[in-house]
């Protein structure tokens, strides 16, 4: 092994306990930690407890073979290399080792030096590995914190929770009006998770009908019905390992619901007109923008189900709850859609961002982006202006919350003391952002500071 090859956690696995010690004194004599078992359960229980970053097994044990344990390590730590050492060192025994996922394979009596060969490569192959599992979470993270956008304090503990239970693997009920972004919190539940490099699908129950419903989710066999003319996997078969998001969960009929809480509960499916139940490891997530606990109370849905599906409950707030989220959340819209009508608008104008702080955006997010959408492409300046938005995010009946106060009763100000004040009510808006700030006043930072310190 090349002396600059880190060191690592062995865990050997052998019931020649001579071999053991030889092998555990070899080791650690060239910088490893090592552990040692005489039997597949003795290393089960190591593995538990400890971060073994490689995995030395015989090939003949009594119980479980080395082979069939590289199976298992397959299925639940693919992440964890094994080498497997064998004194029977036969083409077709090398084939099953690489088949149930060996790094590597050995004969016995095994060469130390080529055997620590064996092992630098299989631990500087776990190194990469992780470092390419960091890489894609630091990736994961930064889109995530793309699309979850918003400072607000309220939002701030959404996103709070779902770091706190994204690795929870339980079911996880997502409330809020529509268009809050449900869908959103339930993708970022998933990349957030355990589960992240698995499928996660999305169905909405209010779309399909009670017989395509059923169909989607748990699947059929050729001839269950008149177009059914093949089998086919349901989508909790489909989502297996990952998430499967029930949208509008409300809506999903009495008659189905049943058939969703025993999968809930068994974690097995069985297709329509199918006589066998397949097993299906998935984690559910649901979302409504109804309360359930009055579809309970009234009778349109499954008390049982409900407590099923609310073991945590997510609330989102609604946009008009968000303080200047909304302009941020105006800005990412701007630059999105700007490049895909390939017009060079670049923010917003004063007084239609005091319009969008003071409009109650009963859309919410949704609406704002479909306003965005619709000022863009109907704008010829490069800043929007109110003009360009709907009528309703006028304020015919009085000052919005930026411009008011800023002409005293019986008293015209000077226009730097506006301007002052028009900058201080603007920080207020934005907590004392002073980037955003800048951006929707359209001036750099340093003319910012500068006026402030004017001020």
């Amino acid at each position: 092994m090349k002396e600059n090859t880190l060191p690592g956690k062995i865990l050997v696995i052998d019931d020649d306990k001579a071999l053991c010690e030889l092998l555990e004194e070899d080791f650690s004599r060239r910088g490893h930690s090592v552990w040692t078992a005489l039997n597949v359960g003795a290393a089960r229980e190591i593995l538990h407890q400890q971060d073994i970053d490689i995995v030395l097994t015989d090939l003949n044990m009594p119980g479980v073979s080395g082979i069939d344990f590289c199976a298992e390590l397959q299925r639940n730590r693919p992440d964890l290399p094994v080498v497997i050492m064998t004194a029977f060192g036969s083409l077709e025994t090398a084939i099953a080792a690489i088949r149930a996922g060996a790094y590597d394979f050995v004969t016995k009596p095994v060469d130390l030096d080529l055997l620590n060969i064996s092992l630098g490569r299989a631990l500087q192959h776990r190194h990469l590995q992780e470092k390419v599992r960091l890489l894609k979470d630091q990736v994961r993270r930064h889109r995530l914190d793309d699309e979850m956008l918003g400072e607000s304090a309220v939002f701030q503990e959404v996103k709070q929770q779902i770091a706190r239970i994204a690795n929870l693997d339980t079911s996880v009920l997502i409330c809020g009006e529509s268009g809050t972004g449900k869908e959103l919190v339930a993708r970022a539940l998933h990349h957030q998770s355990q589960r992240c490099d698995e499928p996660f699908v999305a169905i909405n129950c209010a779309t399909l009908s009670e017989n395509l419903l059923e169909s989607e989710l748990f699947g059929h066999v050729r001839g269950a019905f008149t177009d059914a003319r093949e089998n086919r996997k349901g989508l909790f078969v489909e989502a297996s390992g990952g998430t499967l998001l029930l949208d509008e969960i409300a809506e999903l009929p009495l008659t189905l619901q049943p058939k969703l809480l025993r999968v809930l509960e068994d974690h097995k499916v069985r297709p329509l007109g199918g006589s066998k139940e397949v097993d299906c490891d998935v984690r559910v997530l649901a979302a409504s923008h109804q309360d359930l606990a009055d579809a309970v109370a009234a009778g349109r849905f499954r008390s049982d189900l409900f407590y099923r599906l609310n073991v945590i409950q997510l609330e989102l707030p609604p946009l008009r709850d968000r303080g200047h989220d909304i302009l941020l959340l105006a800005l990412k819209f701007i630059q999105q859609l700007s490049q895909r009508f390939n017009k060079s608008v670049t923010g917003l104008a004063q007084p239609a961002a005091a319009s969008l702080l003071a409009y109650h955006w009963p859309g919410n997010v949704r609406e704002l982006r479909n306003m965005i959408e619709r000022a863009i492409a109907l704008t010829d300046h490069d800043q929007l202006l109110v003009e360009d938005f709907p009528s309703q995010l006028s304020h015919p009946h009085g000052e919005t919350s930026l411009s008011a106060g800023l002409v005293e009763a019986g008293q015209i100000l000077p226009l730097e003391e506006m301007e002052r004040r028009y900058i201080r009510q603007v920080l207020n808006q934005l907590n004392d952002n002073r980037t955003l700030a800048a951006r929707l006043l359209g001036v750099d930072r340093k003319t910012l500071y500068r006026k402030l310190k004017e001020s």
